[in-house]
């Protein structure tokens, strides 16, 4: 079992439940889901972009990345119906977890100027945050990379509102701005 997927079964969602008064244990908020994207916008002129991307991807989440794909015509960016525009993983159970807990006590250490994260959810209870670029994950080789490419990071959070999903990813270990 991944050790954060086990700390919050044994630690944080009974003392989750005490401090929020839920009367059942599935009241108490989970995690869902990692949603992880990467948009390439060279991706059509560049081919190895596109590549490189997906391998970087399935490097850091440890899951076979899928391509997206634009879904209307747009003049303005040369941009049409079916091109190539980025990639995505969704990441749940295990992997989800695993994938978490590097990134919170691996990846975003290692970001330069690092001063915490901003604390705003979505109104929904979720999390979304983004990286410049992938090298703050130790497993890319900087030798092998061509280019640098940023991503969004969301964490979708059953079962509660804006402030439990906060209090969740606080007991989690998410370093947050103290304001």
């Amino acid at each position: 079992m991944a050790r954060l997927r086990e700390k919050y079964l044994k630690e944080i969602r009974p003392k989750l439940q005490e401090e929020l008064k839920y009367g059942n244990i599935l009241e108490v908020p989970r995690l869902k889901k990692i949603s992880v994207n990467m948009g390439i916008g060279k991706a059509r002129e560049e081919s190895k972009h596109m590549e490189q991307a997906l391998n970087d991807l399935a490097t850091i989440t440890g899951q076979k990345a899928v391509v997206t794909k634009a879904r209307k015509s747009i003049a303005n960016f040369h941009l049409r119906e079916g091109y190539p525009v980025g990639c995505r993983v969704t990441l749940r159970g295990k992997r989800m977890y695993e994938f978490l807990d590097r990134l919170i006590s691996v990846a975003i250490p290692r970001i330069r100027d690092f001063r915490g994260l901003r604390s705003r959810l979505d109104g929904r209870g979720s999390y979304s945050m983004g990286l410049q670029d992938q090298l703050v994950f130790p497993e890319i080789d900087l030798d092998k990379l061509e280019f640098n490419q940023g991503m969004n990071i969301t964490l979708t959070i059953a079962g509660g509102d804006d402030a439990a999903s906060k209090r969740l990813l606080e007991e989690l270990g998410m370093p947050f701005r103290r304001d």
